[in-house]
């Protein structure tokens, strides 16, 4: 029989390691913790960094996908010099082993429930600049009210991933840009209307244009996003421009850079310019428009006590210290 032990920290998703002892053939049970090794390994895209996210060895992880390929009966990734990649059955069946992993944390929410507000586990998924500007000041006051609430952090770029995570259960919440396609299968609360402003290098010939004129957005290379572009987009339309776009990034800060160090223009939320670290000038439309920046959940009528303590102390903090982004006039657009 094969057992299968576990050492743990604080919850079951911080397994540290595995020892295998081996003695006959028989199977033993499937483990979450082994799914979880899986869908890191996959969205790694290797041995190595899955190992160092999961502080685990490279030999455990590649064990534990060995172990789990061979209780399965079939190939989950396909191994190269380059990285792994799942397999047409890891494919099919990594939809299974995201859902049991959301109904472990799941679990474990609930246990945490039973147990008061002093533990428990919330994962979240945000955006770029609400990960950079908002997060830090608001885990760090959260945990001095609930020292003992762990928080999972999953970042993204895309508005639709961040959705399919809550919408799924692999998130227990979600900062998002509303309006979003999955909105209406989610609970939503308005956090901010967050101002578009049009950045340019320090020594443009425009810094400073209030307003700057739609016409330079077709002079001027415009850098803009892989994804979410098309809020910007509905700004372009409305202005009636047909912008020169030279780049294309996955990224906001690669887009500070490249606009502080001369190589074009873009149009940027202004929350990602609060305290920029790059030397640029902000300016503004003839026009405003606003992106409306959300917390979302799945159900707000099924929160565990620790996400609903999350979401409502973060709403708390966005008016204390961001009060103007709720007195902003209504958007123009949309």
């Amino acid at each position: 029989r094969i057992i299968i032990i576990k050492t743990m920290k604080k919850t079951l998703h911080r397994a540290d390691g595995y020892a295998i002892l081996a003695s006959g053939k028989e199977r033993a049970p499937m483990s979450v913790a082994k799914y979880q090794v899986f869908l890191k390994t996959v969205e790694c895209g290797s041995f190595t960094a899955a190992a160092r996210e999961m502080n685990f060895t490279q030999s455990g992880v590649s064990h534990a996908i060995g172990s789990l390929e061979e209780e399965l009966g079939v190939p989950l990734l396909i191994r190269s010099h380059g990285g792994v990649t799942p397999t047409a059955d890891g494919r099919a069946l990594l939809p299974y082993f995201e859902k049991m992993c959301a109904m472990q944390h799941q679990l474990e929410q609930q246990a945490a429930d039973l147990r008061g507000l002093e533990t428990g586990l919330v994962k979240g998924a945000t955006f770029t600049s609400g990960s950079e500007k908002w997060r830090p000041n608001i885990l760090k006051t959260f945990q001095a009210h609930y020292p003992h609430i762990e928080f999972e952090l999953l970042p993204s770029n895309f508005n639709n991933e961040i959705g399919g995570w809550v919408l799924n259960g692999q998130a227990d919440c979600g900062f998002i840009s509303l309006p979003a396609p999955v909105e209406k299968y989610l609970d939503c609360w308005l956090l901010q209307r967050d101002q578009w402003k049009v950045i340019v290098p320090c020594d443009h010939p425009l810094a400073g244009a209030t307003p700057f004129p739609p016409a330079a957005l077709e002079q001027y290379p415009l850098i803009l996003l892989d994804e979410g572009d098309y809020e910007i987009q509905e700004v372009l339309d409305t202005l009636g421009v047909q912008p020169n776009v030279q780049y294309r990034v996955q990224q906001d800060q690669v887009i500070l850079a490249m606009v502080s160090c001369g190589l074009g223009i873009s149009i940027m939320e202004e929350l990602m310019l609060y305290r920029c670290a790059y030397p640029l000038v902000s300016c503004s439309l003839p026009q405003p428009f606003y992106r409306n920046i959300g917390i979302c959940v799945k159900d707000k009528n099924a929160l565990s006590n620790s996400t609903r303590a999350f979401i409502d102390h973060t709403r708390r903090w966005v008016l204390a210290n961001f009060p103007d982004g709720w007195n902003a006039p209504p958007p123009t657009v949309r």
